[in-house]
Parts: structure tokens; C-alpha cells; sequence
């Protein structure tokens, strides 16, 4: 009893004197509250975030897209943020379904914490980081084909297209990838209703082809049979990565799909990757393999992965599924074509790469025996490094001419249009008078396509002028170097012809041409006449606008910090 009487005491004198020294127990101050904002990439479009943090924790995450499909991105945009809140992290896991929306909104939470390590917008890229090799070669790959489909319109006319892929890539001496930068052109019959596909109704005189212009699946009329929609269709086409966002495919776009696969190949050579393709994807269309596929021998070619590759593939699907290998068109073929055309570059370093392409029309050159027009189709690729100020430190150009049949070139690859336009004139024998017509089928409309080669791989048999097209061509990029895009925009307003844009020479029996070469300087007319002495075919006209592909080439260029030594 005494005992309990002195801890009564003792906690009473404790009491009083807290009380005489006037303090009190006080809470802790609440932790600061911010509210942040943040932008990612969804599939459709932007997705934003809004987070609320309480100090360094998450206490609520609101999300939108509305861009994103209800179904699919939707189901992200309602059950992620809960997970960032859960985990107090934007390191969550995606919506099994939903991958491109998740991964936006993944990013959208990161920019809204960092916007300095994750900034807004974000510069698509396939940029390796800095790259240091004793030895690097570039090649330039290129594989064209047809393809039936997809499907026919809704008046049974079939649907045609054409791919074609070009891969520019930078090889070490032992053949394994530094740098890869894959694209690809689409062109389909006008009957095809997806937007934004570039188009081709075949050859005047062909009858134009069904179009459907508002792409609603429903054939509205015919294009026009004019040489003028021939050249507008070509003016309007676009490679798929310049299609930009809008072209959709799969579980994201295709430029997004192709960089995760550039990723992959960098480090790898091209026989390496043939294996990796045969051994990760389909047999049947070429799309890497993935769990739980509804084909027995899909699914018993995954089973039989380990767990690790099991890992691997899921990584790799998660940003791409798309085919390596179908009748959309072979990147396989264009790296190994690319492998098969590398040179050694005499650099010791480059800032950045560009790929650059320009399309276009002709008509000719002439008419064959029977008075049916030619015509030909012309695209230049350009291959570009350029150092940090912009200037070109290494440059390959190539180019593919395809022509009507009826032009009498040995070694022109050519081009008839598409089954059920009636093929067209041949000349077989390249004797300047035409034998017959190709066959309008499916097995010629493919074996054209397939057979087509670039002017470079078309060899020393391809003249032109005072030399072959490569000669010319390597005379041309040596002028390039050492300039930046608008220096060489300058130099060809100064030193060619206005009316063909060949290199000016001395005694034209052009008026216009004698006296903007006689304005020049001594020094500029012995250096024209250094270089007509080795090219004096055009850089712009109706053989291809070579100009405008170096152009395009530094509007595409990736910093890539190439150092060779």
C-alpha cells in the first residue's frame, strides 16, 4: 500500500513540475503537400498525370488519356494508380494488355517527379551512347516486295502493295552492330482504306485504279489516268517512320515496334541475329514468340525456352511484336544486304547519322516503237555522318530507278503495275522495239518487285556520261564532305545548270549556262573542270532529286558520338 502511495506521489510531483516549467508535448508538422504534373506516351496519344505527395510519399495519382481506347489503354488508366500509391513508386508493373498506355503513364508519374531525368517532350532515338571501334564499316541494305492484300475493297477489286526496307548500318571489324537505323516504305493500290498509305494506281494509260478517299472501306470512284496524278501520288509518299504517330501498329506505332528491335540487334552480328529470328519468332509469320499462343507449333516452340529466354521474350514483346520476315517486307534481307555493302569509313569520329529519301516521278525517257509512253519511278537514299557543327564527314548515296518495260536499258529493274491493269509493252531483248506484253499476273507482279537492285548494285555495267552511276556518284560525295547540307544546297545553286542541275563547263552552247559559268572566278572554273572531268550527271532531275535526300538526311540524324581509333 505504501508502496502504490509513492508512485501516486512521485507522478504527481512530475506533473506539477511539467506544469510550473510551462512546456507541452506538441505533434509533428505535417509533411509538406504537392501536387505535380506529368506527360508520357500513350498509344493513341498524350496521357497526363496528376500526383499528389505528402513529403516523399504518393497519396493519390489521377490519370488521363483521352485519346486511349476504352477497352485496352482504358484499363490501365483506371488501375494504375492505385499501384503508384501502393508502392509509392512509378516502377509498377504494366496491364497485362494495356503495355503501351502502362508504360506512358509509367513515364507520365516519372516526369512528374524528375522532370529533369525524364523530360517532356521525349525525343524518340534509337541513340546508342557514345561509340568507340578501331574499325567501322557502313552499309547501306536495301529488299523490295509485293504483296497481295490486305483483302480486296468492297466492289471485289483486289488490294496491292509494294514494300520496300532500308537499313543504314554501322558494322566494328568483327561484323556486330554499332549502329542500326531500319525504315520502310508502304505503297498500296488507292482501293486501300487506311489512312495515311502511300499510294500508286499504276501507269497513265493503265485506267487509273478503284479509290476509296475517305477510307470507309467503300470504293468511291477511280483515280485519274493523268501523268499528273502519277507524280502526285509519288510527291505525297512517306517512309513509315515519317508517318509518324498516327501509324499504328499492333501494340504501338511502328517507329516505336522498330526501335525496340534496333535495340536488340546493336552488339549482335547479322548471322547472330538470322539465329536469334529463327530460333525467338514464328515459323508462320515471323512475329517473336509469346506465351500462351493458340498455334500448337508456336506454342511448342516457346515451351521448349528456358526460363531465362522466356524472360528475354517477354522484355521484347512488351515493346514490339511485329514481323521481322513477312510479306509486309524482310528487314532480315535488308541487314544482311546492308552487311553485304559495308565500306570502311576513313573517319576518326561523327556527331551524328542521318538516313534521308526522296521520291519521284518521269516521264521517259521517250516512247518506244509502238509510240507507249516510259515511264520510271525514282528514289535516292542518302547515308550521312555529320560532325558537330553540322558538316559532313562521310556520305553514301545510292538510288533505285524502276521503269515501264517497254524502256529498252539492259539491267533497269522494272515495273508493269499491278494484276488486272494488262501488263505492259516489253521490250525483252533491250533492241529498242517491243516484243510483247509481261503477263498481268500475281508471279510477274512478285518477281519484278523482288528483282529490283539500286544503281549501285546494278555494277560497272550501268553507264552514264563519262562514266558508270557509282564513279560519278563517289566524285559527287567527295565534293560533299566537309560541308554542312546548306553548303551543299549553295554550292549546287552556283556551280550547276538551272535548267538540268548538272555541273556547269566551259563553252555551253546554253546561253544562260555560258554566262553563269563565265561570272565565276578562275579558281571556281578550275575546280568545275576538276570535276567534270569525273561526273557530270545531274543532282537534281527527273533521274531523282539527290539534293533533297542529303536534306532529309540531317532532318532524320541521331546523335551517335562515333570515335574511331
Amino acid at each position: 500500500m505504501k508502496k502504490l502511495l509513492s508512485l501516486v506521489l512521485v507522478a504527481s510531483m512530475l506533473a506539477s513540475l511539467s506544469a510550473c516549467s510551462g512546456k507541452t508535448t506538441t505533434p509533428e508538422t505535417p509533411a509538406e503537400t504537392k501536387t505535380l504534373t506529368g506527360t508520357g506516351k500513350g498509344y493513341g496519344g498524350d496521357v497526363t498525370v496528376t500526383v499528389t505527395m505528402a513529403g516523399d510519399k504518393i497519396t493519390k495519382v489521377e490519370a488521363k488519356g483521352d485519346k486511349e481506347t476504352k477497352e485496352v489503354g482504358g484499363k490501365a488508366i483506371t488501375e494504375l494508380p492505385a499501384k503508384f500509391v501502393e508502392k509509392n513508386s512509378a516502377d509498377v508493373d504494366v496491364i497485362t494488355g494495356a503495355t503501351v498506355t502502362s508504360k506512358g503513364l509509367i513515364y507520365a508519374v516519372k516526369n512528374a517527379m524528375d522532370p529533369k531525368t525524364n523530360p517532356w517532350p521525349v525525343v524518340e532515338t534509337t541513340n546508342p551512347g557514345s561509340v568507340t571501334a578501331s574499325k567501322v564499316f557502313q552499309g547501306f541494305g536495301f529488299a523490295s516486295s509485293g504483296r497481295k492484300g490486305p483483302g480486296v475493297d468492297d466492289t471485289s477489286v483486289q488490294v496491292w502493295s509494294i514494300n520496300e526496307v532500308f537499313a543504314d548500318v554501322l558494322f566494328d571489324a568483327d561484323g556486330k552492330i554499332l549502329y542500326i537505323y531500319v525504315d520502310q516504305l508502304e505503297v498500296a493500290t488507292p482501293n486501300y482504306d487506311g489512312e495515311g498509305m502511300p499510294h500508286l494506281s499504276g501507269f497513265p494509260g493503265q485506267g487509273g485504279y478503284s479509290f476509296d478517299s475517305n477510307h470507309d472501306e467503300k470504293v468511291d470512284s477511280k483515280t485519274v489516268d493523268t501523268e499528273e496524278n502519277l507524280k502526285a501520288e509519288i510527291e505525297l509518299w512517306k517512309t513509315k517512320r515519317a508517318r509518324g504517330d498516327a501509324y499504328k501498329v499492333g501494340i504501338g506505332t511502328w517507329t516505336s515496334q522498330m526501335n525496340t528491335f534496333e535495340k536488340l540487334f546493336v552488339g549482335k552480328t547479322v548471322a547472330e541475329i538470322e539465329e536469334w529470328f529463327g530460333k525467338y519468332t514464328s515459323d508462320k509469320n515471323g512475329r517473336p514468340l509469346k506465351d500462351a499462343s493458340e498455334d500448337a507449333a508456336e506454342k511448342a516452340k516457346y515451351d521448349a525456352l528456358t526460363a531465362e529466354e522466356k524472360t528475354m521474350l517477354a522484355e521484347v514483346t512488351s515493346g514490339a511484336t511485329m514481323s521481322l520476315k513477312d510479306a509486309h517486307g524482310n528487314i532480315l534481307a535488308a541487314l544482311k544486304n546492308a552487311y553485304d555493302n559495308k565500306q570502311g569509313l576513313e573517319i576518326t569520329e561523327a556527331d551524328s547519322s542521318g538516313f534521308g529519301v526522296a521520291f519521284s516521278d518521269r516521264v521517259g525517257p521517250g516512247k518506244d516503237d509502238t509510240d507507249v509512253q516510259v515511264y520510271s519511278i525514282n528514289q535516292v537514299f542518302a547515308n550521312t555522318l555529320f560532325d558537330k557543327d553540322g558538316k559532313i564527314v562521310s556520305i553514301h548515296i545510292d538510288q533505285l530507278e524502276v521503269a515501264t518495260p517497254n524502256y529498252d536499258g539492259d539491267g533497269m529493274p522494272h515495273f508493269s503495275g499491278f494484276p488486272g491493269q494488262g501488263g505492259y509493252n516489253f521490250d525483252s531483248n533491250h533492241d529498242e522495239k517491243v516484243d510483247s506484253k509481261t503477263e498481268d499476273t500475281e508471279e510477274n507482279f512478285m518477281a519484278e518487285i523482288s528483282s529490283w537492285v539500286t544503281k549501285r548494285a546494278r555494277g560497272d555495267g550501268y553507264k552514264v556520261g563519262i562514266g558508270t552511276w557509282t564513279s560519278q556518284m563517289d566524285a559527287f560525295e567527295k565534293i560533299f564532305v566537309g560541308k554542312t547540307v546548306a553548303e551543299v544546297e549553295e554550292w549546287f545553286k552556283k556551280y550547276t545548270s538551272d535548267k538540268n542541275g548538272r555541273p556547269l563547263k566551259d563553252a555551253s552552247e546554253d546561253a544562260a549556262e555560258k554566262a553563269k559559268y563565265d561570272a565565276l572566278t578562275a579558281e571556281e572554273k578550275a575546280m568545275l573542270a576538276d570535276i567534270t572531268s569525273s561526273a557530270t550527271m545531274s543532282l537534281n532531275d527527273g533521274h531523282g532529286n539527290i539534293i533533297a535526300a542529303i536534306k532529309d538526311s540531317f532532318a532524320n540524324k541521331e546523335t551517335i558520338k562515333l570515335t574511331i581509333k
